[in-house]
């Protein structure tokens, strides 16, 4: 089987992320992940909190904490809130690692060797009250275009416009609100993406048309705009340490590698944090998935599209620019955004769900499903209250949990708590297999295919089978003038719960265990379902017997909606 590298965008310190970043990258990499290691693949998911740059040195300082300390409890905070959700990463790092520093720096020293970093003096804000250069979101003033008084140097969240910190009215200091502010010249380094351009285009010509749309348009039309050379340092406090044995100067300086620079590079270094994390009687081997690797592993990004320009144009960048064979991109799964109510989720402005407060609501299972099962893959798509009671009402807990419930619990009342043995199988259960195992097929489609939407519809359809066969049997008839029957229908759909619970696991990890644990199999650990399997429907003998799990899915009422509404905003 393949080996298969998996990296979603990383999520950045300063704060819990909401839905849209969850289905926009960590979720769906999750889903594909399992999918791939159920179906017998050597699978190693990779993330880590994006730990530098201005937002976190900020953020630590609204907090009053050392921003050391801050991203550890923040890294702490989110890998919490990742667990609830059962991500299944097999290592979350963190950008601020020793082993981020050594690689990033071993990447800047390369692409110096090889003429594509250049020294170059800038003009920049200088505050002397606070004896510093300001990076542009360390200051702060009036919009010209709104008037918003807390504008930014480098946007105005207000109206979004982008600004230069020269732009703003009565300009101030972010760190210390002085507004003795002066304009200086300072020197940083350049990466010289310019002398790149043709290399990235060959290998976007090599490699992009197996893309979705959505990343190799916007890698394109980056492209097609031009590389422009990009500085890749700050004068921050918190970053990966400019080395010194290659610049002197700039190191005395205090000068850091800019968030963009280390960010792409901490995926190499979080696999290398994985690799040195191993208990002492495993060796893990780092380098194979990064280092002349492109024949062994398929590598398969997880982002949404505002992260597409860095990880399709600028990080391939980087890697062809250092001359050596590290792994480069096969396939990147972008993805559109995940609005609430039509309007953006937003992390400073509290806008939406945040993925503590949806598990402080309902269990994983309920936010994991929904939002593979609309994802924003083709186009944008709107998170509403309404549409999300809807779906889990309609799909999982009356086409799934009801299922699973009314099956094993009228078994119980008319025949123990041991499959029944019942009839021999006819023309309906012939049927059924034949359907279940063209369904199966289509599903394993499109999880190959990383069409999540569209896997989720063919999931739904193969739980809408099993009430289809049921409807057809109707075994509480059956029951009254041929007990046998009755008993064959019954153990038919014990195998489709046993079924479902394996093949659903992608999704809903937590209701698949509980499905699978309501039989008394030993030894259960077939990973998937074959099709000769899922035809048949005789993986769960006669007599194994069996429990009556609790509900599954509980409907969402009219009176929890409404208090949705009321707490999360909404459907006004």
């Amino acid at each position: 089987m393949a080996r298969h590298l998996i990296t979603s965008a990383l999520p950045y310190i300063n704060g819990i992320k909401h839905l849209g970043n969850m289905v926009g990258s960590m979720l769906p990499a999750d889903v594909y992940s399992r999918y791939l290691r159920q179906r017998g693949h050597d699978v190693l998911y990779i993330c880590a909190t994006d730990e530098h740059g201005t937002p976190a040195e900020l953020a630590a300082k609204e907090r009053g904490l050392p921003v050391d300390e801050f991203c550890a409890q923040a890294h702490d905070a989110q890998k919490a809130v990742y667990d609830g959700f059962e991500l299944a990463f097999d290592y979350f790092g963190r950008s601020s690692s020793a082993q981020n520093a050594e690689i990033t720096q071993h990447f800047a020293r390369k692409l110096n060797e090889n003429g594509f970093i250049e020294e170059r003096a800038i003009r920049q804000v200088y505050s002397p009250t606070d004896g510093r250069f300001l990076p542009d979101r360390y200051v702060e003033g009036t919009c010209p275009y709104c008037g918003y008084d807390k504008a930014r140097g480098d946007q105005c969240e207000n109206c979004t416009r982008v600004l230069d910190p020269t732009d703003l009215i009565d300009p101030r200091s972010a760190i210390s609100g002085s507004t003795d502010l002066e304009v200086r010249e300072t020197k940083h380094l350049f990466l010289l993406q310019s002398k790149l351009q043709q290399e990235v285009e060959a290998w976007i010509d090599e490699v992009g048309d197996a893309w979705p749309q959505l990343a190799s348009s916007i890698a394109r039309k980056w492209l097609t705009e031009g590389l422009h050379d990009r500085a890749i340092t700050r004068d921050l406090d918190w970053g990966v340490p400019v080395p010194a044995d290659t610049w002197p100067e700039l190191a005395a300086e205090g000068k850091v590698f800019y968030v963009w620079f280390d960010a792409p590079i901490e995926y190499i270094a979080a696999t290398k944090e994985w690799a040195d994390a191993a208990p002492a009687d495993e060796v893990r081997d780092w380098k194979s998935w990064w280092y002349e690797a492109d024949d062994t592993v398929r590598y398969t990004e997880f982002m949404a599209k505002d992260n597409v320009p860095f990880h399709t144009v600028m990080f391939p960048a980087t890697e062809l620019g250092v001359r050596e064979p590290w792994k480069k991109v096969d396939y990147v799964k972008a993805f559109n955004w995940l609005t609430y109510y039509g309007g953006k989720f937003s992390t400073s402005q509290k806008r939406g769900v945040f993925t503590d407060a949806a598990l402080d609501v309902l269990p994983a299972d309920y936010w994991r499903y929904f939002l593979i099962a609309n994802a924003p893959e083709s186009d944008d798509s709107s998170f509403t209250w309404e549409h999300f009671t809807a779906t889990v009402n309609k799909d999982l807990a009356d086409t799934l949990g009801n299922f699973v419930n009314r099956v094993l619990s009228f078994s119980k009342k008319r025949f123990g708590d041991e499959v029944p043995a019942g009839g021999t199988p006819g023309a309906a259960e012939e049927n059924l297999g034949t359907e279940i195992a063209r369904l199966l097929a289509e599903y394993e489609e499109q999880m190959e295919a990383l069409q999540f939407r569209k896997a989720a519809a063919a999931l739904r359809a193969l739980w809408s089978a099993g009430n289809s066969y049921l409807e057809e049997k109707s075994p509480w008839l059956e029951i009254k003038t041929d007990p046998e029957a009755a008993a064959l229908t019954l153990r038919t759909a014990m195998n489709l719960i046993h079924l479902y619970a394996v093949i659903s696991e992608p999704f809903i990890p937590a209701t698949a265990k509980t499905m699978r644990g309501v039989f008394a199999l030993e030894g259960d650990t077939a990973p998937w379902v074959t099709p000769a399997e899922a035809s048949a429907l005789v993986t769960v003998p006669v007599g194994t017997s069996f429990t009556v799990p609790p509900v599954l899915f509980a409907k969402i009422t009219d009176e929890d909606l409404e208090a949705f509404r009321v707490r999360f905003g909404g459907g006004e």
